[in-house]
């Protein structure tokens, strides 16, 4: 079987390696797509996501649908040939976090596709992978691995609308029109906003936001003053950008929530913190998602949130290079996944 690995900057290389077999509890699964998110693109382009380094090959992927090749003694959640999503999330159970239902913020959590532990914890960009049985979320209708797929980015911005508080009438801001952010606004619409704008310094991700929900999208290099009023109710900064973070402190309206979705670099935050107090704006972080694994795919499964607009392409797993390429070029892709036949 061939699997995807990364070993340093810019050294992506697609290896065999032994194929697995499911033990008690376990299913082993054949990748069907998997989506190329914001930190596979990190460890690819820079050898590091934010303060995590790869240390040693690691196999990216944390985004995926598959297909049941096996399973293990003992599994009785699916069976050979289901078609499944896979959370990327293995949360201890035990600490103080999961003891409080809130997996995500877990102090001992091995996410798949990550090299925030040494030895890394490998992700399922690979032919075959084993996960255990709670892992796998299986799907009926005619839902595509493909859509699928989105799964775990739908959760993210489930998570951080939730973050945001009830939206129901509000006017909402995302800074960022990527994946996460598209999928923030089709969340903040399922949620029951009002208005939703989105921003971002290029004109293909605006024109997909618009298309999957968006009311107003602004250049915010051109539309800064747009963006200077505080106007907004919530804002979602979901770039990952320090000056993004900046426009929705200044958007957001005297008693606003500004939620910051997206990872900002690994340095010291450089905005006026006092705009923060004397605003009273609630500042929250969403990081990953709970409860919310489970929404995505049945909206998915559902089709209630269509994400088949934002699917820029798809490429064969021994592909690996080509795919990472496209999907770091944003004026020409929105998501883009590799596939296994």
């Amino acid at each position: 079987m061939l699997a995807c690995r990364i070993h340093a900057k810019e050294d992506l290389r697609v290896e065999p390696m032994t194929a697995p077999s499911p033990g008690p509890g376990e299913v082993l699964l054949r990748l069907g797509a998997g989506g190329i998110c914001g930190s596979d693109l990190h460890y690819y382009l820079e050898g590091r996501n934010g303060s995590f380094v790869v240390r040693e090959p690691l196999i990216p992927g944390h985004e995926a649908s598959a297909t049941v090749e096996a399973v293990g003694p003992g599994v009785t959640r699916v069976k050979k040939g289901d078609r499944v999503a896979v959370s990327p999330s293995h949360a201890c159970g035990r600490c103080e976090g999961c003891r409080q239902g809130r997996e995500q913020l877990c102090s001992a959590m091995r996410f798949l596709g990550s090299a925030s532990l040494f030895p890394h914890v490998q992700g399922m960009f690979r032919e075959l992978f084993v996960m255990g049985e709670r892992q796998c979320y299986p799907v009926a209708g005619d839902v595509s691995l493909g859509e699928l797929a989105f799964a775990e980015p739908l959760a993210v911005a489930l998570h951080a609308v939730n973050r945001g508080g009830d939206l129901l009438g509000k006017s909402v801001l995302v800074t960022g029109a990527g994946t996460i952010g598209c999928l923030t606004v089709m969340a903040a619409r399922l949620a029951g906003a009002r208005q939703v704008t989105v921003s971002d310094v290029l004109d293909r991700p605006l024109e997909q936001a618009t298309r999957v929900g968006a009311d107003v999208a602004l250049r915010a290099d051109r539309d800064g003053d747009r963006l200077a009023a505080p106007r907004f109710d919530v804002c979602y900064e979901v770039s990952g950008n320090f000056s993004a973070l900046r426009s929705c402190v200044a958007a957001v309206k005297r008693g606003g929530t500004v939620v910051q979705v997206g990872t900002l670099p690994h340095e010291p935050l450089p905005f006026v913190v006092n705009e923060v107090m004397a605003k009273e704006i609630d500042l929250r972080g969403a990081f990953r998602w709970g409860i919310e694994f489970d929404w995505a795919v049945d909206y998915l499964s559902a089709r209630r949130v269509d994400v088949r607009p934002l699917l820029s392409g798809q490429y064969p797993l021994e592909d690996a290079a080509a795919a990472f390429a496209a999907a770091a070029d944003k004026h020409r892709s929105t998501k883009v996944q590799v596939v296994c036949a």
